[in-house]
Formats: C-alpha cells, structure tokens, sequence
C-alpha cells in the first residue's frame, strides 16, 4: 500500500489570518497591540447590535449628515477648542455665532451679544443658573441681605439637567407640580413658590415630555405684577433646547425670547433641531452683563492670554466648525424649510395615529416636531411599553414613559419627527404602530417600565 503523499497546498488563508479576529475582549487593560483594522473590526463589530441612529426617534439628536458635513468635522476634529491662540479662526466663528444667534432671538440691538458653545444644553443650562445665581447673590449682598437661601422657580416638565444645577449649585427646588391634562409651567402656582431669594424663573421652549411650550408671556406678564407689588425683579431663563433653533424660522411673531424684557438668558441644543451631531449647546445672554466677570478666568499656558467661561476646557472644534458650515449652508430660509417639513410631517403622522382610534394627542399644540400620545383607556391589555417594545422589531426606537411627579399615572409614547425622516417614511412608521397595536389588542402585553433610582434627597415637585 502506497503511503499517501502529505498535500503541499497552501490554505488559502494565511496561517493566523482568521485567529487575529477570532479573540475575546479581555477583561483588564489589553497587553499587546493589534492591527488597526483588526482594532476597527473589534469596536464595529460589538457595536453592530445597537439600535440604527436613523431609528431612534425617541432621541432629540441629529443622525444625520450631508457628506460635506462629515468632511468639515473631519477636518476640524483634532483642533482643541479652546486654544484661541492656535485656532484663532474657530473662535471668531464661535464669536460670530453668537452674535448670529443673539439677533435670531431678537436680543437688544444695542446691547453687546454676548455667549459661548457648550457641550450640549447641559452645560449651557448650568452657566445660565450660575450667572443668575451670582447676580442675585451680588445684589442681596448690596442690600445687606442673606444669601444663604437662593432658589429657582421651574415646572416639573423640565429636563433632568436642572435637578441637577438644584443639587449640585446648592439651590433649593421651587418645583411647580404638574397636573393630568396639564403639563406645562403656567402662573397658577408661582405665588407660592416666588420670593425674594428666587434667583430665576426657568421656562421651557419645546419641553421633553410632549413638545409643548411654558406658558412664557403669561409668567412674564405675572413677575411684572409681581414686581409692581413687592419691589423683587425675578429674571427668566428660557431653555430653548429644543424650541430655540424651531420658533425663530417658523413663529417669528411669536414672542418667547429677548423680545420680553425679563428674558435674561437663553440656551439652545446645537445638536438638536441645530442640526449638529451630539457635542454642542449655545448659551446667549441678553447683553455681556448678565454673565458677571467673577465667572470668566484667563490663562495663558496655551499661548497668548484667553478667556475661559465654561465648565469644559478641552475639547475638540468639531462641532462649532459643523455649526458654522450649517448656518452658512442653510440660512434663515432653509432652516425655515427644514422644521416646515419636520412640523407637516410630526402633523401627518398624529393624523393617521389618531385616526387608528388607539391614540389620544397629549401635547394640545404641534409647535415642533414631536408627537406624544397615550392610549385610550379602553385598552387595558397592553401598554404605550408594549408598543414601544414591538415596534423595536421592526428597528424603530420609540420612547415610552411615565409622566414626571404629581402625573405619574400617565404614560406617554413619544416620537420625534426629525428631518431625515420624508413623507413615506412617516406612513410607514404609522402602519407599523397601528400593526403593533392590532397585534396587541388580539394577544396583550406585559412590558413593564423600568423603575427609577430614587434618593430621599433628590428634588420632588
């Protein structure tokens, strides 16, 4: 019997090629180096399971990109912000931003604009708090008053970042308590909850929960009353995280901005109806006074001396470099055709769910676009979470909640209409959620909704 002749084919794989991608993270620091596009593979593929970002329509943020777009943020994604001396030119465009938007939002022609970016709203939020907080305490002490107790006055629809600034800024909470069928901040509570240590009002433009608006003229209106009757000036701060970059192009009549006096400070999301992707807030005061000098500091170990006014010192210009090229790219008229088109759309689609006969509309007005809904009570096998989790089937990423304190009896589907989203695209989202509900209606639901962390010191309405 002839031995048989071992074979000298050579795989057609390299010896290791497959093994390289074939590792298991490990669980400390990694000892050895890997190929980049083994790196690569490693990261993409673990990420390959998240949800699609231009599905996620329970998230406010941009998905979104023109490849131009994409070009600009590569090509500015190694500068450092806040090095003015080395990026001159990404600072002037951040200085002309502001001014841009100081008069978007009908600041005082004869005041000096005045604000900064922000990494994100949040951090915009926290630098309107302070400076309030700081020219309340300046004047109290003027006075010869205490200042032991300042306070801020919001409603409990505001976004978690303000709980935040409460605790973290040691401010006491002067939470309005929200109302089924009602959950906007509106007068009816600011009598018991205005005072002489109120550093400011917070009111909100395009609110997380449903969209809808403070009732910001009327609040104003009142603190002037208030004023007349006590003597105690309260300023307001509006977070136009979301609403900020909407009313101006498609209610310019509409009075929510530096047109009312009392209006103090501004901040807006970039990255929201900005158009941005994630990283970038706007904060605009109403003229350079507001924000007090004791919170701007100067250094100079980068280079020449520069100011710094934020919470945040390094970062990269991306964003700002983003922003720029949209204001430029897009106008007050094309900005203005984009949240049209958002608006109609977010519009279409509460019709036909509407229409379903499963829904009821939460938020009264469609100022911008978002859609928030509840189910009828008559149907009490399945859930806004049951719904939520079976149109993840078909990759939509729709948010489901219970309503903040004082409503927490109702629940909420809410969807973002962003403006990647077309016409089409909007009457299959509706088939798919009317599917979801028939589906449910035939055989229940028993998806629960998550249950919050509480702490007995957090701030309650």
């Amino acid at each position: 019997m002839k031995k048989q002749k071992k074979s000298s084919a050579k795989s057609a794989v390299p010896t290791g090629f497959l093994d390289q991608f074939n590792l298991e993270v490990p669980e400390h620091f990694p000892e050895h180096t890997m190929a980049p596009r083994v790196a690569k593979s490693f990261v993409n593929s673990e990420a390959m399971t998240d949800a699609n970002p231009l599905l996620n329509l329970s998230s406010f943020v941009t998905t979104f990109t023109e490849p131009e777009e994409a070009d600009v943020a590569r090509e500015n994604f190694m500068k450092n912000y806040i090095d003015h001396d080395m990026y001159p030119q990404v600072f002037a465009m951040e200085t002309r931003m502001v001014k841009w938007l100081h008069g978007l939002w009908n600041g005082p022609k004869n005041a000096e604009p005045y604000g900064t970016a922000t990494v994100g709203s949040s951090e915009a939020c926290m630098l309107a708090g302070l400076a309030h907080k700081w020219n309340w305490r300046q004047a109290r002490q003027k006075a010869g008053k205490d200042t032991s107790k300042p306070n801020m006055v919001t409603g409990g629809n505001v976004q978690i970042v303000w709980k935040k600034f409460l605790k973290y800024f040691d401010v006491e909470p002067h939470i309005a308590p929200l109302e089924v069928g009602n959950y906007r901040l509106t007068t009816k509570h600011l009598e018991k909850l205005v005072d002489e240590n109120t550093i400011c009002v917070v009111a909100i433009a395009g609110q997380t929960f449903t969209g809808e608006d403070d009732d910001i003229q009327e609040i104003h209106d009142w603190l002037d009353k208030y004023e007349k009757r006590t003597g105690i000036s309260i300023p307001m701060h509006i977070d136009g995280a979301s609403g900020g970059f909407v009313n101006p192009f498609l209610y310019p009549d509409y009075k929510w901005d530096f047109r009312l006096p009392r209006v103090q400070s501004i901040n807006a999301s970039g990255h929201k109806f900005g158009l941005v992707p994630p990283g970038l807030g706007w904060v605009v005061f109403r003229e350079r006074k507001i924000f007090n000098e004791d919170l701007v500091f100067y250094v100079n170990y980068l280079g020449g001396e520069m100011p710094t006014a934020t919470l945040n010192f390094s970062r990269n210009a991306m964003q700002i470099a983003v922003q720029y090229y949209l204001f430029l790219r897009l106008g007050r008229e094309g900005y203005t055709s984009i949240m049209r088109h958002a608006v109609d759309n977010a519009e279409r689609l509460r019709e036909k769910l509407v229409e379903s006969g499963y829904f009821e509309i939460m938020n009264k007005t469609q100022s911008i676009p978002v859609v928030a809904l509840t189910l009828k009570p008559q149907f009490k096998n399945f859930s806004e979470f049951d719904v939520s989790a079976k149109v993840r089937e078909r990759g939509w990423v729709l948010s489901a909640y219970s309503m903040p304190a004082n409503a927490e009896s109702v629940r909420s589907l809410r969807i973002v209409v962003r403006p990647h989203l077309n016409r089409d695209v909007i009457g299959i989202l509706a088939e798919d959620i009317i599917k979801a509900c028939d589906f449910l209606k035939k055989n229940g639901g028993n998806a629960q909704p998550p249950k919050l962390h509480t702490h007995k010191t957090a701030p309650k309405c």
